[in-house]
C-alpha cells in the first residue's frame, strides 16, 4: 500500500450560499419523521426538524461528475482506479491511500430562508408536495404519489474546507475544485434531477486562508496563497481544468 498523507501547510476555507433554482429531494428513511401519507421524505436535521444538504451528497455527487469528465468517451472507471489528481481531492482508502484534502461541511438552511418559509403556506413545515404519476405502458394503470422538496428559493449556508499539502499543486486543485462547483450548476443534486428536481446556484463565494506554517516554525510560502487560489479557482469554474 502506498502511503500518500502529507503534512499541511495550511487551510483554505470557501464559504457562500447554495441557492435552490428548483424544489430540491434529498431523501431520507420514511421512518426519520412522521409526515404522514407522502411517499418520499426529505432528510432534516434531528434537533431544529429543518431540511439541509448533507456534505456527503455534495461531495460525492462532484466526485462523480470530474470522474466522468475524465472518463470522457471511455468507461467510467472504479473509484479506486481514479487518477491521482482526484484521489487526492476526495479521498482513497485502497492500495493507493490518499486522505481527503476537500472536507465539506452540511449545508443548513438559511436564517433568512427559514423566516420567509415559514410565514408561507407551504404544504409541510418548510417544504412543499409534488405530486407524480407513473402509467406502466403494458397495464396502463396510473400509479400517483407524492414527493416532498425543498421549494425554489430557498438558500443554504455552504462551507468546505481544502487542505493545502502540496504548494505546488494548489492551482491544479483549485482548478478541479472551481470546474466541480460549476459542473453541479450544470448538473442536479438529490433525486429526480432528470425531471428537474435539484437544479441550484452557488453564490457570494468566499475564500480565506489560515497559514500554520508557522505554528511548526517552518518558512513562509512566499507567494499569496489566496490570491493564486482565487485565480486558480475561477479558471475553473471557467472550464480550465488541466
Amino acid at each position: 500500500m502506498s502511503n500518500n498523507i502529507n503534512g499541511i501547510c495550511g487551510k483554505l476555507i470557501l464559504g457562500g450560499k447554495i441557492c435552490l433554482k428548483t424544489g430540491l429531494h434529498i431523501g431520507a428513511s420514511k421512518n426519520f419523521s412522521s409526515i404522514g401519507a407522502v411517499d418520499m421524505v426529505v432528510v432534516r436535521d434531528p434537533l431544529t426538524k429543518s431540511p439541509y444538504i448533507p456534505g456527503s451528497s455534495l461531495k460525492g455527487k462532484m466526485r462523480y461528475l470530474l470522474a466522468r469528465v475524465y472518463a470522457r468517451e471511455g468507461q467510467l472507471k472504479d473509484f479506486k482506479d481514479e487518477d491521482d489528481k482526484l484521489l487526492r481531492l476526495f479521498g482513497s482508502s485502497g492500495e493507493k491511500l490518499f486522505l481527503s484534502r476537500l472536507q465539506f461541511y452540511d449545508a443548513f438552511m438559511t436564517k433568512e430562508s427559514l423566516e420567509r418559509l415559514k410565514k408561507m403556506d407551504t404544504d409541510l413545515y418548510l417544504t412543499e408536495i409534488k405530486f407524480e404519476n407513473t402509467i406502466p405502458r403494458l397495464s396502463g394503470i396510473a400509479n400517483p404519489r407524492q414527493m416532498e422538496r425543498v421549494p425554489a428559493g430557498a438558500e443554504f449556508a455552504f462551507k468546505l474546507v481544502y487542505n493545502l499539502e502540496k504548494p505546488e499543486e494548489l492551482e491544479e486543485d483549485m482548478r478541479h475544485l472551481g470546474c466541480g462547483i460549476s459542473l453541479l450548476q450544470d448538473d442536479y443534486i438529490g433525486g429526480h434531477g432528470s425531471r428537474g428536481c435539484g437544479r441550484v446556484e452557488f453564490a457570494g463565494i468566499t475564500l480565506e486562508y489560515k497559514d500554520y506554517a508557522q505554528v511548526s516554525g517552518k518558512k513562509a510560502l512566499g507567494f499569496d496563497v489566496r490570491t493564486k487560489a482565487e485565480e486558480a479557482f475561477q479558471n475553473g469554474r471557467n472550464g480550465v481544468v488541466i
